[in-house]
This record gives structure tokens, sequence and C-alpha cells, in this order.
């Protein structure tokens, strides 16, 4: 296994430096690790978190006010609204130089059951987003996705590939505006909030020795809140617009998670849930077409024939092979029980 639990995407956070930055959802996991990275390693000019839920930004005011000094966080702002209102965020995107868009609604069997609430937040967000952005010149926008978004067989996946679609073809309407989209798409987030490894880890606090697995054969891919942070700053850097940016990171399966952090329990097999897969999917064989293998990750570019003249591949960039497939049942790294217990404690 290669040092995958701490590898670094190389960001540059200059690229944040005397901009105007928004990132919508900013009160989730990624938002928070997000804000904190910008305000230690950035100067950014002003730093807008945009979310829906009072309690949440007032959480975060309280925990980054005994993080930084107070000169430091002059630089942030906390804007109450929804993705799902085209006014208010078109008023909030006012001056804004980088949006980083990673409100979404995530639950993949809660999808299921609530589908019209996924495509309001998911599906018709990502468009007031583009609209919004496009309308106040914004320079470049970053949308973050998910591994369920190639290939989807559930709700939520399929919300997110429309939004992958949304901000992809935004760049055909930028015109003399000049905007750019581009997407981050990566699986599993280490410890993040409704995750497997919390719900183990509070049984583990409890003392249980039977935890749920819906399936032993299940793999996933797995990052951690650093290097997704660290991926979407180095691909806002590098982004030329219209690219869906994939890194290339481990997978594992379930059961070795388990072993990996409750040695000796024993599994409940309880069924897979609505919506679930047995393996995830970043880059199907029909992506391959248009993959370029940059060396720490891929890039899925358009295939729109406008885009060839700014290709990767003109860069060193190595196009994959016919037929490439990206899933986390045949990667080439895994997580071993050590590599995990890294991811854990970075």
């Amino acid at each position: 296994m290669t040092d995958t639990a701490t590898r670094r995407f190389a960001p540059q956070t200059s690229v944040l430096d005397g901009k105007v930055v928004m990132i919508t959802g900013g009160t989730g996991s990624f938002g928070r690790r997000f804000v904190g990275r910008a305000l230690r390693n950035a100067k950014p000019r002003k730093l807008i978190v945009y979310s829906r839920d009072e309690l949440k930004q007032s959480e975060m005011q309280e925990q980054l006010a005994d993080a930084f000094p107070p000169e430091t966080l002059q630089a942030m702002r906390f804007f109450i609204g929804d993705v799902r209102d085209r006014a208010r965020l078109t008023l909030a995107l006012r001056g804004v130089d980088v949006v980083i868009h990673a409100a979404a609604l995530k639950q993949v069997p809660a999808a299921e059951y609530n589908p019209s609430e996924y495509i309001h937040t998911n599906v018709l967000g990502a468009e007031n987003v583009v609209w919004a952005s496009l309308t106040n010149r914004v320079g470049r926008v970053v949308a973050l996705s998910t591994d369920k978004a190639c290939n989807p067989i559930n709700l939520y996946g399929a919300t997110k590939l429309a939004s992958d679609k949304t901000f992809v073809a935004a760049n055909n309407l930028a015109g003399d505006i000049g905007t750019k989209f581009s997407v981050v798409r990566y699986g599993n987030v280490v410890g993040s909030r409704g995750s497997v490894v919390p719900l183990f880890r509070k049984m583990i606090d409890r003392g249980v020795t039977e935890f749920p697995i819906t399936d032993p054969r299940m793999t996933r891919f797995w990052i951690t809140l650093n290097q997704g942070v660290d991926f979407v700053l180095s691909s806002l850097e590098m982004m030329r617009g219209g690219e869906v940016f994939v890194p290339k990171i481990p997978s594992m399966k379930m059961p070795d998670l388990l072993e990996a952090m409750a040695p000796g329990s024993t599994m409940k097999v309880i069924g897979i849930r609505p919506g679930e897969k047995l393996h995830e999917i970043m880059i199907s064989p029909d992506d391959a077409r248009n993959t370029v293998d940059l060396g720490d990750r891929y890039v899925i570019e358009p295939a729109f024939a406008e885009y060839t003249r700014q290709s990767f591949a003109a860069d060193g960039g190595k196009r994959v092979d016919d037929g490439f497939l990206y899933s986390s049942d045949v990667n080439e790294e895994w997580l071993d029980a050590a590599g995990l217990k890294a991811m854990l404690e970075a």
C-alpha cells in the first residue's frame, strides 16, 4: 500500500489571496475545514459562508472565535440563504470572485423516499448557482460532487450527475462574461457527519461488539477532509473550465474497515439499503475516452469540440486506455488497518 493516508494534492492557497470567496453549504464538514484552512494559509479579502441553518452558523462563529484572533475573522461574513432561492443567491454573490459549491442533500436512503427535495436542492440549486454566478460575473466556480454521480442507480447520484452536467455545460453560456465552471468528484470522507466511521465510533464507545454491515462484499473509496480540501484548492488553481477532477485515492472493504476499528468484533449483515451499490465508480468506461491521467488525479474533460484546444493531454497529461474503469473494487490502491488508522488520525 502506498502512503495514501497522508497524501497531499499540492494546494496553492494563494489562489484565494485578495479574492472574495463564497462557499455554499459552508457550515457542513467540508465547509468548516475549508474555512479553517483558508483563514490559516490564505489571505482572502472576504470569506463568505452561505447556508440556511442559523444555529449551525452561530456555532461555527463561536468555534472560529475560539480558534482565530479577531483581526483574522474580519474577513468572515455569514449569509443565511438557500441555494433554492435564486434571488437571495444572486444578491449574496455580488462582488464574489470564487465560489465553492458544497451545498447539497446527501443521504442515499432519504433521497429514495424524498426525491423532490433532492431535485430542488441538488439540481435546481445547481442551476441557480450557475445563473447567479453568470449574473455577477464570478471568476471561478468549483462544484463538489460524489462518486455516486457516476453511473447512478439511486436518486441522490442522479441529482448529482444532473448537477455535474449543469456546471460543465455552463461554460458554454459564459461567453464574454468569462466565468469558468468545474467539478470535483471524490468518494467517502472519513469521519464526515452521517458516515459509517463516526457511527462505528459511537458504538465502540458504548461497548457494542456486534456491528451492522450492509453487505460483506461492499467496497468504497476513502478520502480525508484535509485531502478533500487540498484537492478542491489544487483543482481550483488548475481548472480551465468544464472538467471533472477525480483524485487517486484508496479503496477499502467494509469488513476490513470494521476489523481495523474494532478488532475481533462480529458483523451483523443487515442487507443493502435502498439505492446503495456494492461498489462505487468514479470513472466509467464511457468516460475513459475523455479522461486524462495527471499523476495524482484524473480529469474527465468535456466532450465539447471547442475544449480540445485546451486539453490537459497537450500539456503532458496521458490519456487513459479505452475501456478504463476506476471503480472501488478494481482499484490499484487499498487501505489496510494501518492506513485507515493514519487517515483517522489525519
